[in-house]
This record gives structure tokens, sequence and C-alpha cells, in this order.
């Protein structure tokens, strides 16, 4: 930890959106893809999507988010948003963004492939 720094979580109703934040320095969006995570209790933790490294860029979201997530980088390229629609009471986790393991390399999906994370942003999906 120590290396990212999440915000953006809170309350919402079904239906809402909310728009997380995670900033890094240029020394590691430059070099390493950034991920985002949630974990719900008593669930593993989850893969969202990634980011790429600047100025490779691009984005993937897992299939499961697509049309209602989506992920994006702001001007500087120092933040990374994940703006999430149309949310439902099972989005209730706590989102984690991370860094990628390696260097200049695409990471997959499963936590092993980061590292760094975040101290995590609850976000609470009211029905």
């Amino acid at each position: 930890q120590g290396q990212v720094l999440e915000s953006g979580g809170g309350l919402v109703q079904a239906g809402g959106s909310l728009r997380l934040s995670c900033a890094a320095s240029p020394q590691i969006t430059t070099r390493y893809d950034m991920g985002w995570f949630r974990q719900a209790p008593g669930k593993e933790r989850e893969f969202v999507g990634v980011i790429r490294w600047t100025p490779v860029g691009g984005t993937h979201v897992a299939d499961s988010f697509k049309g209602r997530f989506s992920i994006s980088r702001d001007k500087r390229g120092n933040t990374m948003h994940l703006q999430m629609n149309n949310l439902k009471p099972e989005d209730t986790a706590v989102y984690y963004c991370a860094v990628a393991r390696n260097a200049l390399q695409r990471a997959g999906n499963d936590p092993s492939d980061f590292t760094s994370w975040g101290q995590g942003t609850q976000v609470t999906v009211s029905s």
C-alpha cells in the first residue's frame, strides 16, 4: 500500500451512479497496468477491469460489467477512474485499485498479477 490512493466510494440507491478515482505517480502510470477489483463480504476478490500504462493506453472491463462500468484516465494521466452506472445492490463491495506486478507487461485478471493495493473504498448500493 501507499503507491495508489482511492477515493469516491459511498452510499447510493439502486440505479444510481458513482465514480471512483485512483491516483498514482507518473512513475507508475507510465510503466504499469492499473487494475480495479472488488470484494464483497464472504466472497473472493473479483476483477473489474484494467487500464494499460501510458502511452499504450486502452482499457479492458470484465464482461460481467460491460455496459455499466467503464474505466478512463484524466488528461494528466495520473488518475484513473471507474465510472459505475445503473448500480445494483449486488455491486455492494469494497473496491480496490492496484498496480500490476510487472512493468511494461500486460497484466491478467487475477489478483496475483497485481501488487501495491490501495486501502479500498466502500461502495454500498441500497435497494
